[in-house]
């Protein structure tokens, strides 16, 4: 992180010299065109750190992962030791979102101080640094809810002295989240139009500070914002599953997406499908004829959905069937999966010889190459800005409004059922919590509402002791819940190179 934060500072550290035949910090913060190519690159972690599914919906309740004894490299066993509770500073998964969230910030900070002197229209300046700020807030949100305190860069790094600090304290990086999301709502325009361009807009920018008031338990600064939002033009699709077609990107119904296109040789196509298709020989039976170049799926396996997860929804929820699928098959000597056909989940029953391996369905559309999907990753949705309203104004006492929204997203996916009238206030919170985890499954917001429910030591210990049931090759080191826990550990890499860092209890 920190060699990076240098290369993307000055670039005249060299006998201060800006070499004439290459673009440079001296020669290319110049024009209009050149500042949107430096904003591009700040978006660009979102890649990574927006479907985080290793870090984030594989270490909560949700799924686990296929198990192949066969097969235990690294990569894997590092994978499996996230979803376990049993990893250490030294996993490259956790650091990867500890660097990838850097190396956004480090660009923003480029991009944020270069705009103060940019000789460019007011207009488009105001509009990048606008989502500059939201992309800042964003990370370092991402980094205070799995680290905890985390060093503060808010300036371009441009020597090595300005590279080693020390972690701040978690209330000063959310004071800093803050001043940026709140800057970023400021400067903003909410979307003309529908389907958006896929930039951050005032909308986006609401949601994330919503967000953080919630996490902050600051329910009314959190339920004033959410309310401003269906001004801005968003609203619920009339069908649960079109929210995830590639023929509804960036709808009124999304306020902030991870763009993806699918095309050869791009760089920028998604995946995610192969990643949660079960590890087997040949994907065709699912993946509309598209064949993993008849060898086997290696990449997939993981985030697979538990059967307590699938329990989690009630008869007749329209959500199940559009989020997970059931292949059918058999495994082979070597513990891969032969997939023989698709089934509904919702009415799978296993024939004699043959298993049903459940995966998440929500990013399966048409396409024409294996591994190179069209599909955008969702971050923020109009449903989970309703049930974070439904949340904030139930803990303010406020039932009657709360289950509003909670009626009118759970209405969607079960049109026959009554609406729900329970006025407890602790009640009230259990129902708010198990729909967003049925209605945002597999975005990687399980984990976070646990931690911002209080429930995660509780609700994971239970959960923790149905793992252990149900999947005896876990070790006894697995699943051992503690409030240490639920931060991952700085890398053990960058607390070799900066003595200023202490690492996380536990760890």
């Amino acid at each position: 992180m920190l060699a990076g934060m240098l290369l993307l500072g000055s670039c005249q550290n060299f006998l201060e010299l800006a070499p004439e035949d290459q673009v440079s910090g001296a020669s290319f913060f110049r024009t209009e065109v050149d500042f949107m190519q430096a904003l591009h690159a700040a978006y660009n972690p979102l890649r990574t750190v927006g479907p985080d599914y290793y870090t984030s919906e594989m270490r909560s309740d949700n799924t686990h992962y296929e198990y192949n004894p066969n097969n235990q490299g690294t990569a894997i066993y590092m994978r499996q030791d996230i979803a376990d509770f049993t990893n250490n500073s030294s996993n490259d998964y956790s650091a990867a979102m500890y660097y990838d969230n850097y190396q956004g910030i480090s660009r923003t900070n480029v991009l944020i101080d270069r705009l103060s002197a940019a000789d460019i229209p007011a207009a488009a300046k105001e509009k990048m640094e606008g989502e500059a700020r939201f992309l800042r807030a964003f990370y370092y949100f991402k980094l205070v809810r799995y680290f905890g305190g985390v060093p503060l860069y808010l300036t371009e790094v441009a020597d090595e002295s300005q590279a080693f600090k020390p972690r701040a304290s978690v209330d000063e990086v959310y004071t800093q989240i803050v001043e940026d999301a709140s800057k970023a709502v400021d400067l903003l325009k909410q979307p003309e139009k529908f389907p958006q361009s896929g930039y951050a807009s005032k909308g986006a920018a609401t949601m994330l500070l919503a967000e953080v008031y919630a996490t902050r338990k600051q329910y009314a600064e959190a339920e004033s914002l959410l309310l401003t939002l269906e001004n801005m033009g968003y609203d619920l699709l009339p069908n649960y599953a079109d929210v995830f077609s590639t023929d509804q990107k960036n709808s009124k119904e999304s306020i902030f997406e991870v763009q993806f296109k699918e095309g050869l040789n791009t760089g920028v196509q998604s995946n995610f499908i192969y990643v949660f298709l079960p590890r087997c020989h040949n994907t065709a039976t699912i993946t509309y004829g598209v064949a993993t170049n008849n060898t086997s799926n290696n990449g997939g396996g993981w985030n697979t959905p538990t059967q307590e997860m699938i329990a989690a929804y009630e008869e007749g929820d329209t959500r199940l069937e559009a989020s997970i699928g059931m292949a059918e098959g058999t495994y082979d000597a070597s513990n891969y999966f032969k997939l023989e056909a698709d089934k509904s989940v919702v009415n799978y029953v296993a024939p004699d010889g043959k298993i049903g391996v459940p995966y998440i369905k929500k990013y399966l559309n048409p396409h024409a190459n294996p591994n190179n999907t069209d599909d955008n990753w969702p971050v923020y949705r109009y449903a989970d800005a309703l049930l974070l309203l439904a949340e904030v104004q139930n803990e303010q006492g406020k039932n009657a409004a709360a289950l509003v929204h909670l009626n009118r997203v759970r209405r969607r996916a079960l049109p026959q059922a009554e609406d729900l009238r329970v006025t407890d206030k602790t009640q009230l919170k259990e129902l708010i919590l198990k729909e967003r985890r049925v209605e945002l499954a597999f975005e990687n917001r399980r984990w976070f509402d646990l931690l911002r429910s209080g429930k995660a030591v509780e609700i994971l210990t239970t959960n923790a002791a149905w793992m252990k049931q149900h999947y005896p090759y876990l070790s006894t080191e697995s699943y051992q819940i503690a409030e240490e826990k639920l931060l991952y550990p700085i890398p053990f890499a960058e607390i070799g190179v900066n003595p200023l860092l202490e690492q996380n209890k536990g760890y």
